[in-house]
């Protein structure tokens, strides 16, 4: 494919996959996309193994790593204990958790001490803990870094200038674009509010120009509800360099999701998500569930990051491990992140193949756009 980012890549076509899943990574790769692995709830001895593997079954072709580094990146001697974020939380929300999984008879005892194995995350978005996690990302070959929020500090820039590694940062509107190009990033990944996970208000369709049209010379990548190889050439047709995606690996065999999620997000509709801050405490896309409409309808305030974390994600883990098990209760709080293409996402495909399709409707859509030129 004829792709400047492509070549300066090292990949066969633009489409980059974001994915917390190594065999999804790999597999992405190996098929001429780039894999990139999104490593925000993970140590930095977990990264190392994750990347490891990687490195050894992507078939020596080019992956990345997302993570999340604070813009201000400085020494903090006094950051607060896991014992100090756990002890912070309010008793309204721990206890409003409680009670939604008792209303759906799911067991609540041990919260408190499972909090522990989620501080990974606050962690990583102190100085000490974002330096380590950089170093390992760093010690590896990869040919991509991405910073999931905010503009990447210049530590991570420079990092990146010094190995030869691009550095890319999501954006949510002209202004975060704008500040992006003024600090030296590589590459724009334009998310728009179609996305899953974290995500703004502006769609995809008007986000990806208002980029483009303040990027220069940065390459721009469509992100958010972009399922299909078609809208991938939309997006292109748009002046994006290519496409990140990451919900449409949800339901490849390869994906970290149990076969529950899977099974309801074949089952879902574009409408069936939400937006909602009460999973991290910023706004995210997730899979509209008993779970989400409870926060919505009567939950508290959600904390800010990483508190909320703290107070959701055990009781999503739970949740998770009962529902697979087969409780009914636990199934109906079930969710994912997840975007609004997931109503397109209506049968399990492998990793490799959803690649193959994406080249595919690619050629198709460019074909069926060079049939309305006259000759």
């Amino acid at each position: 494919m004829k792709s400047d980012l492509c070549a300066q890549l090292g990949i066969e076509f633009p489409l980059f996959a974001f994915s917390h899943c190594r065999d999804v990574v790999a597999a992405v790769s190996r098929a001429g996309g780039m894999g990139v692995f999104g490593a925000v709830m993970y140590t930095p001895e977990q990264l190392r193994t994750e990347l490891e593997w990687i490195d050894a079954n992507c078939g020596g072709k080019p992956y990345g790593v997302d993570l999340i580094v604070p813009t201000s990146i400085q020494r903090q001697d006094n950051a607060p204990s896991g014992t100090d974020l756990i002890g912070a939380l309010p008793e309204s929300h721990t206890d409003f958790v409680t009670e939604t999984l008792a209303a759906h008879g799911v067991p609540a005892e041990g919260l408190d001490e499972n909090r522990a194995d989620f501080l990974n995350f606050s962690r990583n978005l102190d100085a000490a803990g974002a330096e380590a996690m950089l170093d390992v990302a760093f010690s590896f070959p990869i040919r991509l870094i991405a910073n999931a929020l905010g503009t990447p500090p210049a530590v991570m820039l420079e990092r990146g200038r010094r190995a030869g590694v691009p550095v890319a940062a999501l954006v949510g509107s002209r202004k975060h674009a704008e500040r992006q190009v003024a600090a030296g990033v590589d590459i724009l990944v334009a998310a728009g509010g179609e996305a899953g996970g974290h995500c703004g208000e502006i769609s995809t369709m008007v986000l990806v120009p208002e980029v483009v049209s303040v990027a220069g010379d940065t390459p721009v990548l469509a992100a958010g509800g972009i399922v299909t190889g078609a809208q991938m050439a939309a997006a292109m047709a748009m002046g994006a360099a290519g496409a990140w995606c990451g919900s449409v690996w949800l339901t490849t065999a390869e994906a970290e999701p149990s076969e529950v999620i899977k099974q309801k997000l074949i089952a879902a509709g574009s409408g069936d998500t939400v937006r909602s801050r009460s999973r991290t405490g910023k706004t995210s896309r997730q899979l509209r569930s008993a779970w989400t409409d409870a926060w919505e309808g009567k939950g508290p305030d959600p904390l800010p990051m990483p508190f909320q974390t703290l107070v959701s994600e055990p009781a999503l883990s739970r949740i998770e491990k009962l529902a697979a098990g087969g409780h009914e209760g636990a199934r109906d709080l079930s969710t994912y992140w997840v975007g609004q293409g997931v109503g397109l996402m209506n049968r399990m495909s492998s990793a490799g193949a959803v690649v193959q399709e994406f080249k595919q409707d690619y050629l198709a859509a460019v074909e069926r756009l060079n049939a309305t030129l006259e000759e």
